[in-house]
């Protein structure tokens, strides 16, 4: 069964656009001008300028992946520095990190997501099937 809004289907005449510049400012993959998401991280149905249809995206988990890897490795380093320097009471900590960690989290996640589904547009990934025969 074909689906129309597949990437590998895509005959649109749009020149390549690079992941990192469509994806990170959460713009269409295809024309780098409409708004990837409709809301804080939901995905909108389609580009409201090229029309690109957005049901092929499906980031999973994988922005959460990446930064629990990049703020732990963060807040980690930056906690050891400060405990190891100063000494400071575990209160300190607490005041000093989770805010720290709600915040990257939260700036990161938006243009993680991003960055997936314009990877995926631009290697037309899409769901994994088996042959029947």
């Amino acid at each position: 069964m074909s689906d129309p809004g597949l990437p590998h289907r895509d005959k649109a005449l749009y020149p390549p656009l690079t992941p990192s510049s469509t994806g990170l400012r959460g713009r269409c993959p295809r024309c780098g001008e409409g708004r990837l998401f409709s809301g804080y991280l939901e995905v909108a149905p389609r580009c409201s300028n090229c029309g690109l249809d957005y049901s092929f995206s499906d980031a999973g988990d994988g922005p959460a992946v990446f930064i629990m890897l990049i703020v732990g490795f963060i807040v980690a380093f930056l906690a050891l520095y400060v405990e190891f320097t100063f000494q400071p009471p575990f209160w300190v900590h607490a005041l000093l990190w989770i805010p720290l960690v709600v915040v990257l989290a939260l700036g990161l996640l938006r243009p993680l997501k991003g960055l997936m589904i314009a990877i995926q547009y631009r290697h037309k990934a899409e769901e994994g099937r088996l042959e029947q025969g």
